[in-house]
């Protein structure tokens, strides 16, 4: 496993969630009501569409495009009968950061 630096620690609080990148992926770090922080692929798996603007009440994230609903401690969906979920991550805080494994990191190319 390897773990990347994705952000402060202060940088979700509970109820909360943040949009990150790592290299070329992007993760969604939420931290449920009641719950524990969790990682998850920053993208929807119904459409593939990101979750850069998706809504969260601190118990269920919801994508902007269609409005699918996601559990944000287990990622299952939770608006249709489907067995689609958010792709998660392992995560753990060490210090004041918080790190996730997002496998191989592919950083973005420069501007030419």
């Amino acid at each position: 496993m390897t773990f990347t630096a994705i952000c402060h620690k202060n940088d979700v609080s509970e109820g909360g969630m943040g949009f990150f990148q790592a290299g070329k992926k992007s993760v969604l770090v939420v931290w449920p009501i009641g719950g524990e922080l969790k990682a998850y692929r920053g993208r929807c798996p119904h459409a593939d569409m990101p979750l850069n603007e998706a809504s969260f009440d601190g118990k269920t994230v919801k994508c902007q495009y269609h409005q699918w609903g996601f559990d944000s401690a287990s990622g299952k969906c939770v608006t249709h009968l489907v067995r689609n979920a958010l792709h998660p991550y392992e995560l753990r805080v060490e210090g004041d950061e918080i790190l996730v494994d997002v496998g191989p990191i592919k950083q973005p190319r420069s501007a030419a």
